[in-house]
């Protein structure tokens, strides 16, 4: 008797035998065979806790789980995932179909993890692992999740998507009108983060003179990539790049930067002369050109101090060791060392001050007010007398100074003068509020009667005399002054 085609099949589903093939064991049709026979061997599951109610073990496709047909939907379904939408499938509630002796599932135990009856395994992984844990299959993200990496976004839309801060992706615009488009949506936006990404694309996917031709008519993106090279120290391409300009002047300052990397003085100094040829503007020539010889003379000088220093030649270097070296100090720093240690050379040698002033044309405020502190730190009040001391055509000396006085009582006082030397600069204070203030200050009393007498202002007098102490030469002046009757006084 011949059997039909559906009781062939349940034959050999049901049969302990199968089929004779002449493919290998591991085909997919005897996978999923074995398959259903590692299912249908399951334990029963343990009922769940007392207080949760049976839940029905149902297959996403509402085919009984584990059954053969069951196992060839999901592998054809698996197929075509990726050619249809993704959706949440639908759980066929109809009991009748399912039958529970052959379904090993339920949704508590897909969504929680769990097994029915203790630790099994998948028929993939029997051979690794012994306790996987069961999950919901997992729900495909909608297609308009991945437009934000797969779109085709205009310019616009791109730059708008950069200050956003999502993923974009510029490697798809490969025409120079497409990366220009970019650069000026870029400019557009006024967003400097967004204008120096572009910027960064640009140079790697452009020819320098392209990306330098197109930079030319659009000045915001050009400071920005100036500024950008700068930051990231690409000197050779930002040195191309003003060149390219005809910015010689900002080419010849950025490779007399170049010095401040350095550090021998003799390879600097060789350095800042090969600068000297660079075309600078006038000014900057200038400041270039006393960089060089102020460094020239600095190395001069510490070669000839540093060897008088160690040898024990000259007294002031004994009694006032030098702190640090004169190597590379600035200009004023420099003529503030020659005034305390070389103040009386003559002024034909390099460390000589007045050879310093006249090499770089000081002016005549800059000198005075570094010689001052120099030779105030020193103690050496002949000197500093003798910067104020001047004389007319008529031969008189006067003290006369490019800075106010009051301002030179306080650098005195900061270097510790004697009241002796204060009160002579105190007395040539012109206002005579604050010539009494300032003598009050360093206690020059004789600065203050003096000033109180030329005022004709007895009741002042009477004041300080009650400050005074008793029987002092301050307190018998002043007695002096009040008992004399030819002073008119004002009150």
């Amino acid at each position: 008797m011949m059997k039909n085609k559906a009781d062939e099949e349940d034959y050999w589903n049901s049969s302990k035998f199968k089929a004779f093939t002449f493919d290998d064991e591991d085909d997919e049709f005897s996978r999923l065979k074995e398959s259903k026979r590692a299912v249908n061997s399951i334990r029963p599951l343990v009922d769940e806790d007392d207080d949760e109610e049976e839940v029905e073990k149902v297959s996403w496709s509402g085919e009984p789980v584990g059954s053969i047909s069951w196992s060839v939907n999901e592998t054809a379904a698996s197929n075509q995932r990726t050619d249809r939408e993704p959706a949440f499938p639908k759980i066929n509630t109809d009991t009748t179909s399912i039958s529970k002796s052959h379904s090993g599932y339920s949704l508590s135990a897909l969504f929680k993890g769990k097994t029915r009856g203790g630790n099994f395994q998948l028929v993939s992984d029997t051979l690794s692992d012994s306790s996987v844990r069961l999950y919901a299959p997992e729900l495909r993200k909608p297609k308009s999740e991945y437009k934000d990496y797969v779109s085709d976004w205009s310019p616009e839309e791109t730059v708008q998507r950069m200050q956003q801060g999502k993923a974009v992706s510029l490697e798809k615009f490969r025409s120079l009108q497409d990366k220009l488009l970019l650069l000026d949506y870029a400019v557009s936006a006024h967003d400097g983060n967004v204008i120096t990404a572009v910027l960064i694309y640009l140079k790697r996917t452009l020819s320098k003179e392209v990306l330098f031709r197109e930079l030319t008519d659009r000045q915001t993106a050009l400071r920005h990539f100036i500024h950008y090279l700068t930051e990231s120290k690409d000197q050779r391409l930002l040195l191309e790049l003003l060149r390219a300009l005809g910015r010689t002047e900002d080419m010849a300052l950025l490779q007399y930067k170049e010095h401040l990397g350095i550090a021998d003085e003799n390879k600097r100094r060789d350095f800042l002369k090969s600068c000297l040829s660079l075309p600078f503007s006038p000014e900057d020539s200038v400041h270039v050109e006393d960089h060089y010889t102020l460094l020239e003379r600095q190395i001069i000088i510490e070669a000839t101090d540093g060897h008088a220093e160690r040898g024990g030649k000259q007294e002031i270097f004994q009694k006032f060791p030098r702190k640090a070296s004169i190597l590379n100090m600035p200009l004023i720093t420099t003529l503030y060392y020659c005034c305390f240690y070389h103040y009386t050379e003559s002024e034909g040698t390099y460390s000589s001050p007045l050879n310093i002033r006249q090499t770089f044309k000081l002016s005549e405020k800059q000198f005075f007010v570094t010689a001052l502190a120099a030779r105030a730190k020193l103690k050496a009040w002949p000197d500093v007398d003798a910067l104020f001391t001047s004389r007319n055509w008529l031969g008189f000396t006067r003290k006369k100074s490019p800075l106010s006085f009051q301002r030179v009582v306080d650098v005195l006082h900061k270097n510790s003068a004697p009241t002796q030397v204060l009160q002579d600069y105190v007395a040539l204070v012109d206002d005579a509020e604050l010539r009494i203030t300032l003598a009050q200050k360093h206690k020059c009393h004789d600065i203050v009667i003096n000033t109180y007498r030329d005022l004709k202002d007895r009741q002042q007098l009477l004041g300080y005399r009650a400050k005074m102490a008793r029987g002092s030469a301050e307190e018998r002046k002043i007695n002096e002054l009040l008992n004399n009757s030819q002073i008119r006084w004002k009150n």
